[in-house]
This record gives C-alpha cells, sequence and structure tokens, in this order.
C-alpha cells in the first residue's frame, strides 16, 4: 500500500539492559508513540512501562 506508515514493534523491553545512555521514547505494543519518554543510562535496566505491551524506541544519544 502506497503512503501506508508502518510502525516497528518496541525495540527494547522493561528490565532489559540499556545498551547506551539517552532519552528513550516510550512507544505502545505495535510501536506507535505515546509522547512519553524516559532517560536511562547505559549499564542499567530499563523501568517498567506504564502499561503491560509497551516498550522503548530508539534512543536519543546523550554524554
Amino acid at each position: 500500500m502506497k503512503g501506508v506508515i508502518q510502525m516497528a514493534k518496541p525495540k527494547y523491553r522493561p528490565g532489559e539492559t540499556v545498551p547506551v545512555s539517552g532519552q528513550y521514547p516510550v512507544v505502545g505494543p505495535k510501536g506507535g508513540k505515546t509522547g512519553q519518554e524516559v532517560t536511562s543510562v547505559k549499564g542499567e535496566p530499563f523501568p517498567p512501562t506504564p502499561k503491560p505491551g509497551m516498550g522503548y524506541g530508539a534512543p536519543d544519544k546523550t554524554k
């Protein structure tokens, strides 16, 4: 289908180890934006999400 934007599933799940420090968007089960984000530090686990099935998208990296 032309013009249809496909959403990817969340890239990271709660409890997984954060690969790089940054601000990660909270995304729905199908990858939809929620307008929320969390700042996570490399080596720490991702925090729980507001609802089951949610996860985290690609980060805006920080130092």
